[in-house]
């Protein structure tokens, strides 16, 4: 989960009861220091006594031309193969809350999908957690694809099922005031485990480009043990491949991933320059968080990225910005030999 600190920011967006006494709350960039900006964050992450907290809570990622996957589950089978794609990101370098501790948010993704015949379709599904301080939040998604040949391209349209466990330790909780009515009610460990489910359809001509629509957390699940709703995020992303004139080695990239989850919106953008189709390097933009530099190489079926974050918004007087790794493998799936079938001998 990510907070997007913005100048004037009432809380209204987020709660439910226009009247609530912390709708005037003052925003983390008005607060002198970063222990302080931790306890705003975790007001607005959760609220307990009956209020229901709506934080920010799509994961940022600077990969996310290459994880599609943990996005709409109708990309499931587009890769040409099995593959499977593993990420890292450390997000606010640096930052610290009042007592040092390192309490940046860590996001760790692995996904996989894989085309099957059989199902006119693909498999696929991915696994993530987010951290930040006290809070963690795992999330399991297995979806199913059906696709279907349309134009020059192929349509899919994708169903996944969602399995989030939200948890958060209040002994790491450590109020400014002693006798804050929020975080004094608050003791040890408290999980609680949630279902929802995906919809997604994505359109993509090979080597040309793809452009995809998705909704998450359809359903909204509400959290039993805590106060805390799963939010209905939609996603809508694409890119093209541009062969560059007179320059075969070369192609440029462009692509756009767009989020919105009824309280915030955000874009990213970006532009990767590949050369030979084994190195590529390029700049990314995130709306009122980061500037972003990314570089990578692709041996075969193996593809390694890298992606450091500057960061544009007031938070980065408190860290040194934010690395990500990304590393994928496609086992690929030779599709036409299950299709020709031989009656002569010289092919048995």
């Amino acid at each position: 989960m990510v907070l997007v600190i913005k100048k004037a920011v009432l809380l209204s967006r987020f709660l439910k009861d226009p009247n609530n006494p912390l709708l005037n709350l003052p925003v983390a960039e008005h607060l002198p220091k970063p222990g302080i900006r931790w306890i705003s964050i975790l007001i607005l992450l959760v609220v307990q006594g009956g209020y229901h907290v709506y934080g920010q809570q799509p994961t940022l990622i600077t990969h996310y031309m290459f994880t599609n996957m943990a996005i709409n589950p109708a990309f499931a089978g587009n890769s040409g193969g099995i593959s499977v794609t593993g990420l890292v990101r450390q997000q606010w370098i640096g930052w610290k809350d009042a007592d040092g501790t390192k309490s940046a948010p860590q996001t760790f993704l692995l996904t996989v999908d894989s085309p099957l015949r059989a199902l006119h379709g693909g498999l696929g599904g991915s696994i993530s957690q987010d951290q930040i301080g006290a809070f963690k939040n795992i999330a399991v998604k297995i979806g199913y694809a059906y696709k279907m040949e349309l134009g020059a391209g192929d349509l899919s349209f994708g169903l996944q099922a969602n399995l989030q466990n939200i948890s958060y330790d209040a002994s790491k909780f450590k109020p400014i005031e002693t006798e804050d009515p929020v975080l004094n009610g608050l003791e040890g460990k408290t999980s609680n485990m949630m279902i929802d489910m995906g919809l997604g359809v994505y359109y993509k001509v090979p080597e040309k480009y793809y452009v995809g629509l998705s909704v998450d957390n359809l359903l909204q699940t509400l959290a039993k043990k805590m106060s805390y709703q799963l939010r209905r995020t939609y996603y809508l992303s694409g890119g093209y491949q541009w062969n560059i004139p007179n320059q075969p080695a070369f192609q440029l990239l462009p692509s756009a991933l767009i989020m919105y989850d009824g309280a915030s919106f955000q874009l990213n953008a970006s532009a990767l320059v590949m050369y030979n189709n084994k190195f590529y390097g390029g700049l990314g933009y995130r709306l009122q968080d980061a500037v972003s530099v990314l570089a990578g190489v692709a041996v075969k079926s193996l593809k390694i990225g890298v992606a450091y974050d500057i960061s544009t918004s007031a938070i980065h007087k408190y860290n040194s910005g934010g690395l990500e790794i990304m590393v994928n493998y496609c086992f690929k799936i030779s599709v036409d030999k299950f299709r020709k079938s031989y009656r002569n001998t010289r092919f048995l």
